[in-house]
């Protein structure tokens, strides 16, 4: 049995048991050998100046960024990441820290001043006024999210970060 054959009974082209050939039937053999003589027969394409090239010239700008449905321009922070401290001050210590985070690290912090209101009057109006240096030096933003008999939340941020009120 010839390679042809195996390839015909494979792609399921099996010959029949009669010798006669129909006219409308497929056959393989014919058509492999008449696709291959259609590339030996071919002659080079000549270079014309309507044909396309197949590959772009390189330029030597750099690529632009594409963007799909945007025409606008692209925010990128200058930080990877933001981290949002959420701390309850229960010391002096812990208000230089809330300070540290804002001024140094440029990181956001969400302060809960309900213990230092509490417990500590002379504690709370220092952080009262820490907050109140940051806002005028630093250029620090501060925000009151919350006031109940628990809770005396406030956001601060640095310059960078910006908060909105829209309440």
């Amino acid at each position: 049995m010839s390679f042809m054959d195996t390839l015909k009974r494979s792609l399921g082209f099996e010959e029949t048991e009669s010798p006669k050939k129909d006219e409308e039937s497929f056959n393989l053999t014919d058509f492999i050998n008449g696709f291959t003589k259609s590339f030996k027969n071919e002659e080079p394409r000549q270079n014309n100046s309507q044909q396309y090239e197949s590959t772009p010239k390189p330029q030597n700008r750099p690529q632009q960024p594409v963007y799909d449905d945007y025409d606008d321009y692209v925010i990128t922070p200058e930080q990877p990441f933001y981290e949002i401290v959420l701390i309850r001050p229960k010391t002096l210590d812990d208000i230089n820290y809330v300070v540290d985070q804002v001024i140094e690290e440029m990181n956001p912090v969400i302060l809960d001043l309900s213990f230092l209101e509490k417990e500590s009057e002379p504690n709370f109006r220092l952080a009262g006024d820490k907050i109140k240096q940051m806002r005028a030096k630093y250029g620090a933003q501060a925000l009151l999210l919350s006031r109940s008999e628990d809770k005396n939340l406030i956001v601060i941020s640095p310059k960078k970060v910006k908060l909105i009120n829209k309440g």
